[in-house]
């Protein structure tokens, strides 16, 4: 399934200034967005270029400002598309009522199983952004930042104390990061049975067959052909 483009990001941009070039109208701003992403999570921000993006397209440049006012336009419209999908997500998840800790843990640990909800290289290619760019890498330090305060919120509701609540929540999201960055491809079923494991480290509790066999019908109901 395609990434929608956020509407937050898709204000970014303004409205045309001058009429598109005949035999263009059929390249849509999708069409560009969609083409700028992947380019972007394959090979890095500096190959997002108008030129490049064009000639692949096989339109002239004067398409893409009919629907961008500028690169940087579309580089902050690739910075909110993953403000409103990774780190949404794992927000989400956090914050969803749970009746057990570790039942609220697999809640975010659903974001971390879709890459339509949590997608690993887009997460990885802004990082590398940020090693360049004194805002991406601020934008960086405050997605980690809110991730964690939502994990950390998530465990002081069900009564851990503020010290160990943040404590968990650090080792939780950072192992997590860590399998990226360490780019680590376990088959699914070789992580499925850490889970519980995995749970029993995070919460100190142990989690029940029904919310380990609920999970795992998840995983593999959002299995797609290809992958592990």
């Amino acid at each position: 399934m395609a990434h929608l483009i956020s509407s937050a990001a898709m204000d970014t941009a303004t409205k045309p200034r001058t009429p598109p070039l005949t035999g263009n109208v059929k390249v849509t701003r999708d069409d560009w967005f969609g083409l700028a992403l992947r380019t972007f999570k394959s090979d890095g921000v500096e190959h997002v270029r108008v030129l490049s993006l064009s000639q692949k397209l096989g339109v002239s440049r004067g398409s893409f400002y009919w629907y961008f006012e500028s690169r940087q336009a579309l580089l902050d419209m690739l910075l909110d598309h993953w403000r409103d999908t990774n780190t949404r997500y794992v927000l989400e998840g956090a914050r969803r009522p749970a009746p057990t800790i570790t039942r609220g843990v697999l809640n975010i640990f659903e974001a971390w199983i879709d890459d339509d909800l949590f997608d690993p290289e887009l997460d990885f290619a802004v990082r590398a952004w940020a090693r360049r760019s004194a805002p991406v890498h601020r934008a960086v330090e405050e997605a980690d930042m809110a991730r964690v305060d939502a994990i950390r919120d998530l465990f002081l509701a069900h009564g851990y104390e503020a010290e160990d609540a943040f404590a968990r929540a650090r080792v939780l999201y950072f192992m997590q990061i860590g399998y990226y960055v360490l780019e680590l491809h376990e088959p699914r079923e070789q992580r499925l049975s850490y889970v519980r494991a995995y749970l029993r480290s995070f919460t100190g509790s142990e989690a029940s067959d029904e919310e380990i066999e609920s999970f795992a019908a998840l995983v593999r109901d959002r299995k797609r052909p290809g992958k592990p």
